[in-house]
């Protein structure tokens, strides 16, 4: 029978070596679940048989051919090329296939070798190797993962640190791809609501500025060449053309600078503070950005509360998964409030963010042990209203878009038409 080396975590978290005879590599990882021993790597002592290692490593010992040469050149471009940002797919498609392979009893680290194989994009491949390394060392899942802060967030890895301590890393893995899915679905449909309104609004500047450049400075040599009395409009106009035909390298440079200055400012400690507090006030679509907020926040809450982090601790976590400092800010006043000991109700009430409906909803939740499950019913009722919002943020927007795209005609009729219909008139008398 077989022999095999094994490397786990006992019950209490600790890190244990050891050897064991099974059939199978499968056979020993049952067995050693069926002790309460975590297995972290399942190595079979026997090994290959020299000569199959010997065959695979025989075109090492030669010169290179040129054809795997030029091979790996392309599958280097290759990789670079599909070297893109890890996305919120990847995520859902990783925590999906995690929570399959964890209820099914994988090590976690053939777990992992598993789908680095099945990952296209190499910089999430080369990651998922690094958290492999990390776990072989004795680190636990979320300190591993926890070492790539710029793509698991802390939700992510506060789930994880739950689901390893409580012995459900599936059900772990199970609510974060849920809420990952939920989450990019509504900033899908945000994206969406406001894709048209951009397009017109980016067609409109190009199409004012190639007006401006190039076609009203034609009508203007005209009606210099003609020499008769222009209208205020033309006038106007002629003076605006000039403004920017002569200094239009300094328009652009200021333009981009102007927007990488908000960009630093906005991405700054006060500045964000600041900017993530005045959009909750813009027209229109500015309750659109406080109620998806705050659907995170009690999406966030209730998944946490679910998994049983303390709700002190929890706050912390739904603080920093929100997506708007400013109200990330009050929900750290709210944690204040409640280590304070005060009642949940009454931090929420003093933060000025939520309805009355969600505020006797939480104030039910906490009577009746049921915060989680009611948390989840506030969530579905903001998201029911990001999605009316969104619904009438496009009806809204299309009757603006009309009148600026007419105001626009109506300027270019008064400014550039009008002085030729007053040339033939005066041509006709």
């Amino acid at each position: 029978m077989p022999h095999y080396q094994y490397k786990a975590r006992n019950t209490v978290g600790a890190l244990v070596n050891g050897a064991l005879e099974a059939t199978t590599l499968d056979a020993a990882a049952s067995e050693l679940l069926g002790q309460g021993i975590t297995p972290i790597d399942i190595r079979q002592t026997s090994g290959r048989p020299k000569t199959d290692k010997a065959a695979s490593t025989s075109g090492r010992t030669g010169r290179p051919r040129a054809g795997a040469k030029q091979q790996n050149g392309f599958q280097q471009l290759n990789d670079a090329l599909m070297g893109k940002k890890i996305d919120a797919n990847e995520l859902i498609i990783f925590a999906r296939q995690m929570r399959s392979l964890t209820k099914a009893g994988m090590p976690l680290d053939r777990a992992l070798t598993g789908l680095q194989a099945s990952v296209k994009n190499p910089k999430f491949r080369d990651l998922l190797q690094e958290v492999q390394r990390s776990l072989e060392s004795g680190q636990n899942l979320a300190t591993a993962l926890g070492q790539h802060p710029k793509v698991f967030s802390p939700l992510f890895l506060s789930m994880v640190d739950v689901g390893e301590n409580t012995g459900r890393l599936d059900l772990a893995f199970e609510q974060i791809g849920r809420y990952l899915e939920l989450d990019k679905n509504t900033k899908k449909q945000v994206k969406s609501a406001t894709r048209y309104p951009s397009f017109v609004l980016v067609t409109i500047a190009v199409a004012l500025g190639v007006i401006t450049y190039f076609v009203i400075p034609a009508f203007a040599d005209t009606f210099a060449r003609l020499g008769a009395e222009l209208p205020f409009e033309t006038r106007l106009l002629i003076g605006i053309s000039d403004f920017v035909v002569q200094w239009w390298q300094f328009l652009i440079g200021g333009s981009v600078a102007l927007y990488f200055a908000f960009r630093t400012w906005g991405r700054s400690r006060r500045g964000g503070l600041i900017w993530d507090n005045k959009k909750m006030s813009l027209p229109l679509i500015g309750p659109v950005y406080q109620r998806v907020a705050l659907a995170r926040f009690a999406r966030t809450f209730a998944m946490v509360m679910k998994a049983g982090v303390p709700i002190v601790h929890g706050m912390g976590v739904v603080a920093g998964a929100v997506g708007n400092r400013f109200i990330a800010r009050r929900i750290l006043k709210m944690r204040e409030a409640i280590s304070r000991g005060e009642s949940l109700y009454n931090a929420a009430l003093a933060t000025n963010m939520f309805s009355p409906l969600v505020l006797q909803m939480i104030s039910v939740g906490e009577e009746s042990g049921t915060i989680d499950q009611l948390l989840e019913e506030v969530a579905d009722f903001y998201d029911a209203e990001v999605e009316y919002d969104l619904k009438r943020l496009g009806e809204a927007i299309e009757p603006i878009l009309i009148m600026v795209i007419g105001a626009m005609v109506l300027v270019l009729a008064l400014g550039v038409f009008l002085p030729i219909w007053d040339l033939s008139s005066a041509a006709s008398r």
